[in-house]
């Protein structure tokens, strides 16, 4: 695969549904709920809850894009409490995202993904891009939209989706 695949295949993909993640969380803004009960709500007692689903999810995606080019990942403060702090937070994500381009992942494949909780491990980039870096955005994005949907806001696969490139016959 060629480091074109590789950006490819990972940073519109990430772009293209934390869009769709902002606006699954604006219709929970606008569905009226408590958004501290929304943002600490789980699936599962022993599963993050939204705010963290939506932290891990832009971690992800900039992780990825700085593993992959060779940069330096930047930190963001995990110091949200609210839907419009998350939006923002996305914003920034996109933003940074977007500041990359297919040649920056010029032997992005070959990279030695490393992370700090699998000590002397790593992972080539391919692998770590299908393998890990993929699964694992949309695991959170994914979760995030479930909670959203277990407290009744009338969000749907199109909503999670955010739009396909459809074209006439």
């Amino acid at each position: 695969m060629n480091p074109e695949s590789v950006y490819e295949f990972t940073l519109p993909v990430f772009i293209k549904m934390l869009g769709g993640l902002k606006g699954v969380l604006k219709k929970a803004g606008e569905h009226g709920l408590d958004e501290a009960t929304l943002l600490n709500d789980k699936l599962a007692e022993d599963m993050f809850p939204l705010v963290k689903q939506v932290q891990v999810a832009t971690d992800n995606a900039k992780g990825c894009a700085a593993r992959l080019s060779g940069t330096e990942n930047p930190k963001f403060e995990d110091t949200e409490t609210t839907l419009a702090e998350l939006d923002a937070r996305i914003d920034k994500t996109v933003e940074y995202l977007k500041t990359f381009t297919k040649e920056s992942f010029a032997g992005a494949e070959q990279v030695q993904a490393t992370f700090p909780y699998f000590p002397g491990k790593f992972m080539p980039g391919f692998d770590y891009a299908r393998e890990y870096a993929i699964p694992n955005f949309f695991f959170h994005v994914a979760t995030a939209y479930a909670i959203v949907r277990k407290n009744g806001v009338q969000v749907g696969k199109a909503d999670y989706i955010n739009g396909l490139p459809l074209q006439d016959l």
